[in-house]
């Protein structure tokens, strides 16, 4: 039974708050896209400007994602896989979802390393961290890195917002949860796609202008560790 209360907490904590954090991020990010360096900028200063935000961030993103996270590396060690066998599409997604899972929580923690903590060092400002990014994606291995990670953190997404209306009771039934599939697929694309321009835009020239004092800086501290 405790195995079963931890697996239902591990996918209650995906979807709140660690799914609308995804959300919001997504739109944080697409703000490049539409607004530039100043409307990404004013998104920045405005999450940051939340009160207790150093709170909120510890106990809404930081804590429930190292339990999901750590929690479903032990999920995947245990799967055992079995589209050898039976190579139906619900197997597929069973074993990219624990695959995706694994690249995400890895990829997070690099993400957040080279972004939020670089700010509560003071090695950077948030207004510097577009330029920060821009200096990542303009990396032709680390932008290919970033392009597996967002597409692998869009389906795990994704998929797993299906699977939790599944092992919750919201979908019941073939049709129900078909049409759920299909709808779930749907978003991970257009995720996917939104995730994707939001690296574009940060390989723009309007990030270069904050990119240079905030890259060295970036690249000095990847040499002292």
């Amino acid at each position: 039974m405790r195995g079963f209360y931890s697996r239902k907490l591990h996918s209650l904590l995906g979807v709140i708050p660690l799914a609308l954090f995804f959300v919001e991020h997504l739109v944080t990010n697409f703000t490049a896209v539409e607004g530039g360096k100043e409307g990404f900028n004013r998104s920045v200063a405005f999450l940051n400007g939340l009160p207790l935000v150093i709170v909120l961030e510890t106990l809404f993103i930081y804590l429930p994602l190292l339990f999901h996270g750590i929690y479903g590396l032990y999920i995947a060690y245990q799967a055992d896989p079995n589209v050898k066998r039976f190579g139906y599409s619900r197997n597929w997604r069973f074993l990219f979802q624990r695959i995706s899972g694994v690249i995400t929580f890895v990829f997070i923690i690099w993400h957040v390393y080279d972004t939020r903590f670089q700010v509560a060092l003071g090695n950077v400002t948030h207004e510097e961290l577009g330029g920060v990014m821009h200096g990542i994606v303009t990396n032709p291995v680390y932008f290919i890195l970033y392009l597996i990670s967002v597409v692998s953190a869009s389906f795990h997404f994704a998929n797993g917002l299906w699977a939790f209306m599944v092992s919750w009771g919201i979908t019941v039934g073939p049709r129900a949860q078909k049409v759920s599939s299909y709808i779930c697929m749907t978003l991970f694309v257009v995720v996917s796609i939104g995730f994707i321009a939001s690296l574009l835009a940060f390989r723009s020239a309007e990030f270069q202008e904050t990119a240079a004092t905030a890259w060295v800086q970036y690249n000095a501290i990847q040499q002292l560790l």
